[in-house]
């Protein structure tokens, strides 16, 4: 994992997911504003399982357990993608709504992988 990619995903998420409560609770459809920040943090996650693929097989590891940190990995590239695909499956104020709690959500996870990798 790579702390200036973390910090970079981790603020994306954050504020894709202000962003989109904000537009949700003004009663704004889900749109390519609320929508480009979560693809965004999908994408991210995805870019991060490369990344730390090529750190594992490069000889580092994890300094906590590496299937804990893909569980989350995992998990929150579920939830990204999920909230992204409720969004276009029911277009309502409440949509935009759950892609900011699915943005903040990830930036959970994200602080939780970066505490798994970095043994803090």
């Amino acid at each position: 994992m790579i702390d200036w990619f973390y910090q970079g995903a981790v603020f994306i998420a954050v504020v894709g997911g202000l962003l989109a409560l904000i537009l949700g609770l003004i009663g704004r459809l889900p749109s390519l504003v609320s929508l480009s920040p979560l693809a965004l943090t999908a994408l991210g996650l995805i870019v991060q399982a490369f990344i730390t693929i090529g750190v594992l097989v490069s000889g580092s590891t994890a300094k906590g357990d590496v299937i804990e940190f893909y569980g989350y990995l995992i998990t929150a590239l579920i939830v990204a993608v999920g909230a992204g695909l409720w969004s276009l499956a029911e277009r309502s104020k409440f949509s935009t709504i759950i892609i900011g709690a699915a943005n903040l959500t990830v930036a959970i996870m994200l602080l939780r992988m970066w505490q798994i990798w970095f043994g803090h």
